[in-house]
């Protein structure tokens, strides 16, 4: 073969591989049991069902056939067709540039389904037909496990369930040693959970170590999980693990949290749509936690990552918000000297916060027509009688909104003597920024030197950060002498 000919062969030859190697995809399918409706192509989004996000239709036509296509580069991963009724669906494989036939027998789905040209949808529905067999297998020994009558009984059963739940897990590590580098193995990678050594582990003292299974299981849940695909925010593993491993694993501390978050970040940065949804997933997580403190993660968040430009899929007034919240939070973070407040008292002289020399300084700011307040007030005061006060504690009272005279009542009526009374009747200080004051109770507990060391509290956990404090001190001050 001369060179001419030769180098023609291999142009051609590129061609074809060009053309085969199109962008997006093509879905024809074949349906039995529905005709002239609506079918609708849709993925997960980090989440389960029936968090779905749709992406294309078609219609059915008369003779049951319908043809999605799209020539736009399309990220991978679980994908479903969804029938008009938004209940019956089935899921199946999609990948860039695939170009899939299917057969789907809609009064028999999942089972019901036959593909062409897509091998790994074929192993996609053998996992699904032994996952079937599996929970019908594990419900089954889980009733027998309920209505076991001895104890041996309840051991064999037990020993049976995690028998099964092995054959599990060797299903999905067979097919991950046959075909590694698909995206079915990736999900079963994404899957598995460490499994901790058995038996007794030492430490190098000679005492076991209690905690081996948590550290053991924390340094390794993210083994099988690839960060550097993106496939797999398609599917409803990502927010699932992110829960268990951000919330029950990591230690529920500020510092401990940031720490981690910074680690996830740098592993799906580079990959858009995990990277974005880390992002958004650990801002929600620690703007809505009930955990105190966990208001510094989100201003540490929102001025690392969104106000340098991470967040490039928001607008500026989405950014804006992000900004606006954090820059109420932080003048009020745990740790920091908390704001002067100057206002009005009982006696119509100006009381200031600073001037409370006391060991603990509970801030309380409430409002005698807020139902909550007007329970939660006696009870603070309650709390302050048998034991805060004892402790060092003064309490210092801000009125938000309502009637003054309604005030002055609730005060008398509920002998609150002992509480440092203020009010702003003109409205020149900035509390309700500085304290993020939005809603009413309000509960901040300062040190002596006026530092923030507990908020959002109410009167059932005022003593526990208190006695968190002094141990913390004690503990301090033991490992100095």
């Amino acid at each position: 073969m001369n060179r001419f000919k030769l180098f023609a062969l291999l142009f051609i030859t590129g061609l074809a591989q060009q053309v085969v190697a199109k962008e997006g995809y093509k879905i024809q399918v074949k349906f039995t049991g529905t005709t002239d409706s609506m079918v609708y192509l849709a993925h997960y989004y980090g989440k389960p069902l029936p968090t779905i996000y749709k992406t294309d239709s078609a219609r059915i036509d008369s003779k049951g056939m319908a043809v999605l296509k799209s020539d736009t580069k399309t990220l991978g991963g679980i994908y479903m067709l969804l029938l008009s009724d938004r209940k019956t669906y089935f899921e199946f494989l999609l990948n860039d540039g695939d170009d899939i036939s299917i057969v789907a027998d809609v009064s028999k789905l999942p089972e019901g389904l036959t593909f062409k040209n897509s091998p790994e949808n074929d192993h996609f529905q053998s996992y699904v037909r032994f996952l079937q067999g599996f929970s019908q297998k594990q419900q089954s020994l889980q009733k027998q496990l309920s209505e076991s009558k001895t104890a041996a009984d309840s051991a064999q059963i037990r020993e049976k369930i995690a028998a099964s739940g092995k054959e599990l897990v060797n299903y999905r590590k067979d097919y991950v040693k046959k075909q590694p580098n698909t995206l079915l193995a990736g999900i079963f990678n994404a899957l598995e959970v460490p499994q901790v050594p058995e038996g007794k582990h030492m430490l190098e003292d000679g005492t076991e170590d209690s905690s081996f299974s948590y550290t053991y299981y924390k340094e390794h849940y993210w083994d099988g999980f690839n960060f550097k695909d993106d496939r797999l925010i398609h599917t409803p593993i990502y927010d699932a693990k992110l829960e268990e491993y951000m919330n029950k694993l990591v230690l529920p501390y500020e510092d401990s949290v940031i720490k981690e978050s910074d680690i996830l970040l740098s592993k799906t940065r580079g990959q858009q749509e995990l990277f974005k949804y880390t992002l958004w997933w650990l801002t929600r997580n620690a703007e809505s936690s009930k955990i105190m403190g966990m208001d510094r993660v989100f201003v540490y968040l929102v001025e690392n990552y969104y106000m340098k430009g991470d967040a490039y899929w928001l607008d500026n007034e989405a950014l804006g918000k992000y900004y606006d919240r954090a820059a109420k939070i932080t003048p009020n973070l745990i740790g920091r000297v908390a704001p002067e407040i100057k206002m009005i008292g009982l006696d119509n002289k100006e009381r200031t916060l600073s001037a409370i020399d006391a060991k603990y300084t509970l801030v309380v700011f409430w409002d005698p027509t807020c139902g909550h307040c007007t329970k939660e007030v006696p009870a603070i005061d309650s709390m302050y009688r048998a034991v805060l006060k004892d402790k060092g504690v003064k309490i210092f009272s801000v009125r938000t909104e309502g009637d003054e005279k309604l005030w002055r009542e609730f005060i008398t009526k509920n002998k609150l003597g002992d509480w440092t009374h203020v009010y702003d009747p003109e409205k020149k200080s900035n509390y309700r920024s500085m304290y993020d004051v939005y809603s009413t109770p309000v509960l901040y507990l300062l040190d002596e030197k006026k530092i923030i060391r507990g908020k959002r509290l109410d009167h059932s956990n005022i003593l526990d950060v208190i006695n968190m404090i002094e141990k913390k001190q004690a503990k301090t001050s033991n490992s100095k002498s």
